[in-house]
């Protein structure tokens, strides 16, 4: 993995560059000199945050009618006010 670091102006410049560059590593941006911002692959995000997804995203899987879910019935009682 190569860690690279531009400038924001070299950032706005290049951003196609820096954009390539980011499947190899993160891209450090820095403004006035001092890091800013990081450029990653989405894939290296995912893996960063270990993200997971979510249950739109799950439910709009390919072959996702395959697969057989039967949630257990809940009875929901209520509950008597304890004023004390």
């Amino acid at each position: 993995m190569t860690i690279t670091t531009l400038s924001s102006r070299e950032f706005n410049q290049g951003a196609s560059e820096a954009k390539r560059a980011a499947n190899n590593g993160p891209e450090f941006i820095t403004d006035r000199g001092r890091p800013a911002h990081v450029l990653m692959s989405f894939e290296d995000y995912q893996r960063l945050t270990k993200q997971r997804r979510n249950i739109a995203d799950a439910l709009a899987m390919p072959g996702i009618a395959d697969i057989e879910f039967v949630p257990p019935r809940v009875t929901i009682k209520p509950r008597s006010v304890d004023f004390s």
